[in-house]
Order: structure tokens, then sequence, then C-alpha cells
């Protein structure tokens, strides 16, 4: 689990080298990001029900060994295009292993004591996996470069594969029936469809008849989703479960979390990288403190709502949370602050390290225990779908800023329209035609240059403040209806919940 969640975020502190090495544009970086979501997202519910009925170890297994080829191929990725269809190699093998973490942790721990301190490690593992991503990831990318992280994904799968093989032990559940392969068919076409629209009608236009068409494929295969999952014998997604409070909630609000997340892991990292310069090492430091925020929480978090019921640490969660992705913004105005940046993700990390064990132990509580992969898989694929909304949509919005608003700015300081378009592909690929970097051409392009880089910077800012606050106002709002949402639900010390 802690790997596949680590790769969420151990990447996005690469982009800029990927950029950089492959001259990569930045809706090709949300391909990165975005296509091992997508996979992750859309195919977990699929696998999830594959492991309930042929084996829950043998799923992870599987899982295992595709990520650690996709990891592989990824390395060695000599192109955009490669990379990216390594990633998803990578989203697939993630999506087999995840759904199993949870499910075998309800058929291992049958006395709810102990079923309960299970959860509680499962999430704080959880939030250490996603809090260090972005730390170990810039240690990695200072000693080796991008492919490194690629690397250690490799290694690291080949020790976990080992382990699991020696002491996790099979389970099934055979008679729950048969997979619902319409489903599944219809939930990627859906998921697929929407996300090659948002990030490809940036570039071709959202009234290209392409992206139209593609939309409304994912329209039509959502809504016959809908309909087919409420009448075949043994859906996908149990949508009768999504009437209950306390797991419709968690799905709201695991969405909304990782949207956010990612609006500081990508976009955050992004910024300092291609604006401010920094190293590897430098991000590392910079996210350390919100990685340990969110260690020491989602540790502590466990026995509050035990204690308490779900609801305020929903609510204080999602609002610290919020909070801190807003000052992250103000942190990044002007000159960059580090000290204001450090203090304004570390209140982030505070927030979101609350969140995560709500969120998980009570979607997990109030499904059946036959049900627990598609629970688990149900949980994982609301945070794939944040993960993927946000690189998908503030990105497109942050590629426009890069483009059209950009080419504004140049016309109105007389840039000539062939200059133009250089400095737009400089800064989305970070070099000009031939391959040399935006500082090395400086000095060919005269003293024009100063306000061209100020303008190309100061469109990246104003992406970067929009999609911040878009991020930060989203999670408090959708924090607070969560928690009333779940007013009624209390998970109890023995892991279970009830509803009012």
């Amino acid at each position: 689990m802690s790997l596949t969640f680590l790769d969420t975020t151990i990447v996005a502190v690469a982009l800029a080298s990927v950029q950089t090495s492959l001259h990569a544009g930045v809706a090709q970086l949300q391909w990165v990001i975005g296509g091992y979501a997508l996979a992750f997202g859309a195919l977990m519910l699929p696998f999830g029900a594959l492991g309930d009925r042929f084996g829950r170890r043998r799923a992870m297994l599987v899982g295992l060994a595709l990520f650690a080829v996709g990891s592989a191929t990824a390395a060695l990725a000599h192109s955009p295009a490669q990379l990216i269809a390594a990633r998803v190699v990578m989203g697939v093998g993630a999506a087999a292993s995840e759904p199993g973490t949870l499910s075998i942790i309800r058929q291992l721990y049958t006395e709810p004591g102990s079923r309960a301190r299970a959860l509680g490690v499962w999430s704080a593992v959880a939030a250490l996996a996603l809090a260090v991503g972005p730390v170990i990831g810039g240690v990695l990318v200072g000693i080796g470069g991008w492919p490194a992280i690629f690397w250690f994904n490799v290694a690291a799968s080949v020790v976990v594969i080992v382990v699991t093989a020696i002491v996790i032990p099979e389970s099934t559940d055979p008679g729950v029936g048969r997979i619902d392969w319409g489903g599944a068919a219809l939930g990627l076409i859906a998921i697929g469809g929407a996300l090659f629209g948002v990030i490809q009608g940036e570039a071709r236009g959202y009234g290209n008849p392409l992206i139209v068409a593609v939309f409304v494929v994912a329209a039509v295969g959502l809504a016959v989703f809908s309909v087919l999952e409420a009448h075949v014998p043994n859906p996908m997604l149990d949508l009768h479960y999504l009437r209950r409070p306390g797991f419709s909630g968690s799905l709201v609000l695991a969405f909304s979390v990782y949207f956010s997340i990612f609006a500081i892991f990508f976009f955050t990292a992004l910024y300092l990288q291609i604006v401010e310069g920094y190293s590897g090492y430098r991000i590392a430091s910079v996210f350390l403190p919100m990685a340990l925020a969110m260690i020491l929480t989602s540790l502590a978090t466990g026995r509050w709502v035990a204690r308490i019921g779900v609801g305020m640490p929903i609510a204080l969660g999602s609002l610290l949370a919020g909070l801190g992705v807003l000052g992250a913004d103000v942190g990044l105005s002007g000159s960059t602050h580090p000290l204001v940046l450090a203090l304004s993700l570390t209140v982030a990390g505070l927030g979101f390290g609350t969140t995560v064990v709500p969120v998980t132990s009570i979607a997990l509580a109030v499904v059946p225990q036959q049900h627990s992969g598609m629970a688990a898989a149900s949980t994982n694929t609301a945070r794939a779908l944040g993960v993927i909304a946000s690189v998908s949509v503030l990105g497109s919005y942050l590629n426009a800023q890069l483009t059209s608003g950009l080419g504004t700015k140049l016309a109105r300081l007389g840039v000539p329209p062939v200059f133009r378009h250089v400095v737009i592909s400089a800064v989305e690929t970070g070099g000009v035609p031939g391959g040399s970097s935006i500082a090395a051409d400086t000095k060919t392009f005269g003293p024009l240059v100063a306000k061209v880089v100020t303008a190309a910077y100061g469109a990246f800012h104003r992406g970067l403040t929009i999609s911040l606050i878009i991020a930060g106002a989203l999670i408090i709002v959708s924090g607070v209806l969560s928690a009333v949402a779940v007013r009624g639900a209390r998970t109890r010390p023995d892991g279970e919940t009830s509803q009012a």
C-alpha cells in the first residue's frame, strides 16, 4: 500500500527534471501524473472484485509485478510518450494490488479490537507514504535525476513481492457472484473520456468536434453505468451504499483531500523548480514539515475518532487543510517567503493527516465484510479521481495561462510573433528549439528578455494562485458538508459504524 500511495506524490517533484530532459509540455506532464491516476482509479473496482473472487494475495502479487515492469520501463524512457505509457502500466499494477491491502486486513483481523488497531496502522502508513513522497522524490532526483525515482520503485517492488509471498495468506470470497465486466468497461470509458477531454480540450479548444464527442461519450458512459449498476446482480459499485451518509461522505471527502493535496504537490513543486530554481534537495526540505505533520496527526486521530466519532475530526481537518493550502499561495506571492510557505504547508499537513483516518475507517466499516474489496476500491477510486481532476482541470487552466494569457502579454510588450512562440515553448517544455535552456538564451535575445521572463513567470504564478484558491475552498466546503452528512455515524472502538 505504501508503495502505490508513495508513487502518487513522489513523481511530482521530478516533473521539472522530466520537462527539461524530455522536453515535455505541461499537457504531457499532466499525463505523466494523470495516466497513472487514470489507470489506478478506473481499474481498482474491477481488480477489487477479482481479488475477492480469485485471491487477494494473488491479485497483489500480479499487480506488484506489473508495477515493477512499468517502473523499469519508465526509468529507461527516452520520450514523453514512452514515459506516459510506462506510467499507465504502473497504474494498472497499482490498481491490482491496492484494494487487497484493506480487504486483507478485514480478513486477517476478525476480532473487532485488533481490527481497529490494524486500520489505525494502515491509515498512519497511508499518510506516511503520501507525505514523504515529495521528500524521498527530492532526494532521489538530487542523487540521480528523475530515472532514480523509478529504479527505486523497481527495487522496492521486488522486496515487497518477496515479503508478500512469504507472510500474507491467501483469502477469497468465491460465492459473491459473477464479475461485472460491463460496469468496469463503462467506468473506464466515463473516467478516461472526461480526463482526455479536459486535458486535450485546452490545446484543441473545447468546441472542437472531437473534444465535444469525447465528453458526450463520457457522459453517456456514466449514465449507462449508473443504470446498469442499479440492476445487475453483483454490481462493480453497489449504488445502495451511496445512500449511507458515512460511505458517500467519505468518498466526497477522499476526492477533495486528494484534489487539494495535488494542487500543492503538483503545482507548488513545479513552480518552485521552474520559477524559483529549487533543487531536488531543497524541495525535499520544503515538504518535510508537512510530511511530519501528516504522520503525527494520522497516528493521533485514530483514537480521537474512536472516542468522539468522525464529524469533528473531518470538519477540523478540512478547515486546517484548506487554510494551509490558501496560506501556501501567500508564501509564494512575490518573492517566495520560505518561512510562511513552510508554516502553511505544515498546517495543511495537520489537516490532511486528520482527515485520512476517518475517511478510510468509516468507508470500510459500513460495508459488509464480503464486499470489503469493493469498499476499499471505492475509497481509493475517489482518491484517484481527486488526483485526476486536480491535475487535469487545474493543469489545463495553468496551461491556458502559459499560452493564451502569456501570448497576450507578450503582444503588449511588442514581442514579435515568432519570438512569442519561442518563449511559450520554452516555458512549457523547459527549453527553446535546439535544446538550450531559457537562461542560456537570454543573452541571445537581448534586453527584452528580462521583461519576457517576468511576464512568463507572472502568468505561471497567476495560474498557481487560482489553482490553490480553488483547492483550498473545495476542501473546506466539502469537509463541512461531509461532517454534516456523517454526523449520525459514529465509529466505535470496535471498528464498526452506527448510523442514526
